[in-house]
């Protein structure tokens, strides 16, 4: 399963909707039997980081992106997994 690009409308941020977004997309993958959800996130994503973390991701690899730009820019990608198994 793939989720592409979760964004929430700045306007209506601080509302919780990134928070439910998130748990529902942890629910469903949960529901599937996927036994972890893993996603990746730009070094200046700090609120979205924030939020991965809070709804209990854990940082799993951190890397620069393999392209003449990426190391060009040190465009630093971190990943995160949020293991399902046993989980709630």
């Amino acid at each position: 399963l793939t989720l592409k690009r979760m964004s929430v409308r700045k306007d209506y941020r601080g509302l919780g909707i990134a928070t439910a977004l998130g748990r529902t997309a942890l629910a469903f993958a949960r529901q599937r039997g996927c036994r972890a959800v893993v996603l990746n996130t730009l070094m200046l994503q700090h609120e979205a980081r924030a939020l991965y973390e809070r709804l209990g991701f854990r940082r799993h690899r951190h890397y620069v992106l393999p392209t003449a730009y990426g190391r060009l820019a040190n465009c630093t990608i971190t990943t995160y997994r949020y293991d399902l198994s046993g989980a709630p």
